[in-house]
């Protein structure tokens, strides 16, 4: 069993190559994607209901990112298709969701409201609950305790903060989940959370199309790539691959409640 943990492989970022991307994933061993079904209007969940009624390992969430809840973002329209078509066996998850002070694409006031309707969602649904925080950990910690966390739990997706945010995610009950960031030369502090993160706790994913592993860079990311990744991690943490990879596998599987 291998996992990419948070993937965008939809049409809308790959066209008509999303049958070789899954084929290409088969091929590196990958036995569940979870898509990620976040844009800033509904269409993404009606892309993400069509990927995971066409592809056997495909899995999703539904939510909106950070930095489309500003002017013109519906949360009720949105709120209440993801709660309908959260009924769907394999939708596993809400989000992403989150704050983005890194680009402040739309208001904080904005991003944070709508951080605390999803959680809301996710606490009516028992749903784990997907998250995108980018420089606003002095705020999104507040807002987790405030609202509290689904029973079924969260990770933080895409990590790149500091020890301190990632044992304050730990200390709450959240997963870990690294991308190919881990694999720049630039990311020595964060290989040190990569190794310190507990073996039950962490996860890994692609972010795709976006943020391709070495040795991929400057290539459209994908799926597959997810295994360069992983054998970073479990380099650095002198662990045996394929223990890792399937360590990490358990880790989705439990906190999305996949089938074997």
């Amino acid at each position: 069993m291998f996992i990419d943990s948070h993937c965008h492989i939809g049409p809308s970022n790959f066209g008509d190559e999303v049958d070789a991307l899954v084929e290409r994933a088969r091929a590196a061993g990958l036995t569940h994607l979870i898509h990620i079904g976040a844009g800033g209007d509904v269409s993404a969940c009606h892309e993400a209901m069509e990927l995971i009624d066409r592809y056997p390992e495909v899995y999703c969430t539904l939510g909106v990112h950070p930095h489309d809840v500003g002017d013109g973002f519906d949360a009720t329209e949105v709120l209440n298709l993801v709660r309908r078509l959260a009924e769907h066996e394999k939708v596993v998850g809400i989000g992403e969701t989150g704050l983005d002070y890194y680009y402040d694409h739309a208001p904080r006031a904005a991003q944070q409201r709508a951080l605390r309707q999803f959680l809301e969602l996710a606490g009516e649904l028992n749903q784990p609950i997907v998250f995108h925080v980018r420089d606003a950990y002095e705020d999104f910690y507040p807002i987790i305790d405030d609202v509290g966390l689904p029973e079924a739990g969260g990770v933080l997706h895409c990590f790149t903060g500091t020890m301190s945010n990632a044992m304050d995610g730990l200390a709450r009950g959240l997963m870990v989940s690294f991308s190919g960031i881990v694999t720049f030369k630039s990311a020595g502090d964060l290989r040190t959370v990569a190794e310190a993160v507990p073996l039950d706790r962490i996860m890994v994913e692609t972010d795709c199309p976006y943020l391709a592993p070495v040795p991929k860079r400057g290539k459209k990311n994908e799926p597959a790539f997810v295994a360069h990744t992983a054998a970073l991690i479990a380099d650095l943490r002198a662990v045996d691959l394929f223990e890792f990879r399937f360590q990490t596998a358990r880790n989705a599987q439990k906190l999305f409640r996949l089938p074997d």
